[in-house]
């Protein structure tokens, strides 16, 4: 049941900011239409492009035809708050973005590039004070027409709560396989993980598709959130996760509802969905030695979630070398089992939990997580300084193979492993008590990948490429 907006509530002010860099133009007008429907008395909406050449004012054109030229302010930067520009005369074009995005319900802005921080920055910069709330949301996200008012109501509720995010979902998630376990494990993520940091009051991540602060805290540490330094270099990703630990830092309370809801695009390439795992992984694990700082102002589960979560890829990659070196076959075979096992055991819950077999499929992203995102992981910490490469604007797709990097790696070890086991096993043939285990272990475990491959045929696949199929919710457009 959704909570209705009292007058106080709507008599705030909020405004809507919108981070866009080469966005593929389709996801871009499905954006701007549905923030068109966001039921909320004068919302302000700010888009940022990052990028003033002539390939990017197609971006300022859609805003222009979906928004409405006649409502719509826009202004052309040569610059950026912090570009050279900013010396001297540099400063007008700074106090123009000012007074267009005051000055006018619907702005666009197109600047100089600097990434996702600096635009950022722009909107809450030039802003400044004038609003009571900020809302953030990325160019390929479509909201839901109560996004804004149930974001509201939360932070209305509890001057405590300084940051509230709502429930993402996958917009193209019948796209490819990628993005249909994608929008599996994005379910579990927001409903369960952080549905339940949300009872403690401490979600360590408010999404950038889709969160709201209160812009009195977020104006106190705009300056230090945009010159974020790690290791003597400057921080140009992560923006989000910085952003709600800045929130934590002060000692409020971060939260998360699922009345508040969003779809987003998410990569279906392989390649593409690991760089942008490697990526998140570098902000995770930097963050994490941020947030550490911040436990004593928290429940005591916030504590007990960062330790578990940040030591697991330890343990866990520990694990698997000791057990696939130990030279025993058996030991490699029934890893795999509980690795399936406690997968199933996740996905039957979650099916239950949402009342969607879909959710059987959650058990496959214990095989991705195995194979690819764990040493993502490790190469994440391994290049943590590194800012050079991620995922590409959506216009056009770079594809960058530098992910596959720890993934051959990783597979290079494990694969030494099963040669040396092999090799073992041949020294010491097994009896028949052992063949018979053995047996069964690898009949059940073929069985599994059986069963659910013939069930993802008999679900997914066929509504694979079916685009009309894949915005179900009531307020996305096909």
């Amino acid at each position: 049941m959704r909570i209705e907006a009292g007058p106080e509530s709507l008599s705030r002010s909020v405004a809507l900011c919108i981070a866009a860099y080469q966005e593929d133009p389709d996801y871009l007008k499905k954006c701007l239409r549905s923030v068109k429907r966001i039921a909320f008395p004068n919302l302000k909406v700010v888009m940022v492009v990052d990028g003033n050449k002539p390939d990017d004012a197609y971006m300022m054109d859609i805003f222009n035809e979906v928004m409405g030229a006649e409502q719509t302010g826009t202004y052309v930067w040569k610059g950026n708050y912090h570009g050279e520009e900013m010396q001297g005369t540099g400063k007008e074009g700074a106090r123009h973005v000012t007074e267009v995005v005051r000055g006018c319900r619907y702005s666009c802005i197109m600047q100089k590039w600097g990434g996702k921080r600096e635009v950022m920055y722009t909107a809450f910069k030039a802003l400044g004070e004038s609003v009571d709330y900020m809302q953030v949301c990325d160019s390929d996200t479509v909201l839901d027409p109560a996004c804004t008012v149930e974001m509201l109501n939360i932070l209305e509720e509890d001057p405590k709560v300084g940051g509230v995010g709502g429930d993402v979902q996958i917009l193209n998630k019948y796209d490819s396989w990628i993005s249909f376990l994608s929008s599996v494990r994005y379910w579990m993520a927001f409903n369960v993980e952080r549905a339940c940091q949300s009872y403690f009051g401490c979600v360590q991540c408010i999404s950038g598709p889709l969160g709201m602060y209160r812009n009195s805290l977020l104006q106190q540490f705009l300056e230090q959130w945009y010159n974020q330094t790690f290791l003597g270099s400057k921080c140009s990703f992560g923006d989000d996760r910085h952003l709600t630990n800045r929130v934590l830092s002060l000692g409020y309370k971060t939260k998360y509802t699922a009345r508040s809801k969003c779809q987003t695009e998410t990569p279906t390439k392989y390649l593409r969905w690991l760089n942008q795992q490697t990526r998140w992984s570098k902000s995770y694990f930097r963050e994490w030695l941020y947030n550490a700082l911040w436990f004593h102002k928290h429940n005591l589960w916030m504590t007990y979630e960062s330790v578990v979560t940040g030591f697991f890829p330890f343990f866990l990659i520990a694990t698997v070398i000791h057990l696939f070196y130990r030279g025993r076959i058996w030991n490699i075979l029934l890893f795999l089992l509980t690795v399936q096992l406690v997968g199933m055991i996740k996905a039957t819950y979650a099916c239950f939990l949402r009342g969607n077999v879909v959710m059987i499929f959650m058990s496959l992203y214990s095989l991705l997580y195995m194979s690819s995102l764990l040493p993502a992981k490790m190469f994440a910490i391994a290049t943590i300084n590194k800012a050079g490469w991620g995922t590409s604007g959506r216009k056009k797709v770079v594809v960058n193979f530098i992910g596959l990097i720890p993934v051959t790696v990783w597979f290079s070890i494990l694969l030494g492993g099963m040669a040396y086991t092999i090799y073992c096993e041949t020294q010491d043939p097994f009896n028949e008590t052992e063949i018979a285990f053995l047996i069964a272990g690898a009949i059940l475990y073929g069985c599994y990948w059986i069963i659910l491959l013939v069930l993802y045929l008999a679900i997914v696949a066929k509504r694979c490429s079916k685009r009309e199929e894949q915005y179900h919710l009531p307020y996305a457009e096909a």
